[in-house]
């Protein structure tokens, strides 16, 4: 502490924040379960085998590759997590010949977490729009309350963009998957 007016410098501040630091670590690593199990609710999803639904969540597969980046995104975020929750707290080494301090690392252990969280909401918002586009190979059958209650909230948007943009017919892909009949070709609509 530095008391100008009196011209005196005191030393003795108790500043090491090893216990925020380890804190911090253990956010991260808690949290990042959150994206981990995320993920395998989209592969589930995405993977017919496993949900009954069409691969990748599209009917017309080959150009159209529905939600398979997203889920790419989704086990590439939380690889990366894996990497973020290595515990910065275990990392201190005293430097320039012995006369530097055992630090916390607490700074870059919050900075760590921080990134941690904000993968973890995305996982977790591309869970949520594969759920809803699952939602819909389902109907007329009904999902929880909160779930319907985003379907309603996305759904004029979903159907805006259908309205304003149909693709050109196509042959179906060798590959695609569909659980009904293809729709009838349609020409390309675009309003202004």
């Amino acid at each position: 502490m530095v008391f100008a007016e009196r011209g005196e410098t005191i030393s003795g501040g108790n500043f090491h924040g090893e216990y925020p630091a380890k804190a911090l670590d253990f956010l991260a690593i808690a949290v990042h379960e959150l994206a981990s199990i995320s993920e395998r609710r989209i592969e589930r999803l995405c993977n017919p085998s496993l949900s009954e639904l069409p691969a990748f969540l599209v009917n017309e597969g080959g150009l159209n590759s529905g939600f398979m980046i997203a889920h790419c995104t989704a086990a590439a975020l939380v690889s990366e997590n894996k990497v973020l929750c290595h515990p910065s707290s275990v990392d201190s080494l005293s430097t320039s010949a012995a006369t530097e301090d055992h630090v916390s690392m607490g700074g870059w252990a919050a900075r760590k977490a921080l990134r941690v969280v904000e993968h973890v909401e995305q996982v977790l918002a591309i869970e949520l729009l594969a759920a809803c586009q699952g939602i819909e190979f389902l109907r007329p059958l009904r999902t929880t309350t909160p779930l319907e209650k985003v379907w309603n909230v996305a759904k004029p948007y979903i159907d805006k963009y259908q309205s304003e943009y149909i693709p050109e017919s196509r042959p179906i892909s060798p590959t695609a998957f569909s659980l009904e009949s293809p729709p009838s070709p349609r020409k390309r609509v675009r309003h202004e």
